[in-house]
């Protein structure tokens, strides 16, 4: 073999490929064509994997999954009207969603979806280049692009959290979970209190 051989045994994992092969029938329902396909077209679009499974999943819920094409052709578009924000999370769904409803509508930001009126504000921060006009335009108006810091723009929301929270709240971890996520710490906080929930068990010292 090669320096670059990893010394792995291919005949076993073989077998392991073939028993996942079976599991994965299981979950059929969940996958699409589209997503085994190899298409170098994905060099064009420049969408990530992840982002386009998401992508055809969403569409199939619209009943729209044939509109794929058209709409991975669309995003080149939107990326470079929002001055190409990188296709990573949240950007890459922003592109992606807005990239649909232009296709869905038919007609390119009839309707701007209210992640990307954000962006365009500059509530995501500056964009890596420029923003078209006519994406200011529709977005906009005769309104302008923050300048400042967006997090400058909110307020401190801590105390405010530590009184909402309560005593549900044991601690500043708490405090801070209910701060990110109210809904779901509240609801945790409270099965917890019912002792629903179980304690975390301290790791064994050695």
């Amino acid at each position: 073999g090669s320096p670059y051989d990893t010394g792995l045994d291919l005949t076993k994992l073989w077998a392991i490929a073939d028993y996942f092969y079976g599991v994965r029938k299981k979950y059929a329902e969940f996958e699409s064509p589209v997503n085994n396909q190899i298409k170098t077209d994905i060099l064009v679009s420049q969408i990530p994997g992840g982002m386009l499974s998401n992508l055809v999943a969403q569409l199939r819920q619209q009943k729209a999954e044939d509109k794929l094409d058209a709409v991975l052709a669309e995003m080149p578009h939107v990326r470079k009207d929002l001055g190409y924000p990188p296709l990573v999370t949240p950007t890459s769904q922003m592109v992606g969603a807005q990239a649909a409803l232009n296709v869905m509508t038919g007609k390119r930001y009839s309707v701007v979806a209210m992640e990307t009126r954000n962006y365009v504000m500059g509530l995501y921060g500056e964009a890596p280049g420029s923003v078209s006009e006519e994406m200011r335009e529709k977005v906009l108006g005769k309104k302008s692009p923050i300048t400042c810091r967006p997090a400058d723009l909110l307020k401190p929301g801590l105390e405010a959290a530590r009184k909402e929270a309560g005593d549900l709240a044991r601690s500043e971890e708490d405090v801070l979970t209910y701060a990110l996520f109210p809904e779901i710490a509240k609801e945790f906080f409270q099965a917890r209190d019912k002792g629903r929930v179980a304690e975390p068990v301290a790791a064994a010292v050695h």
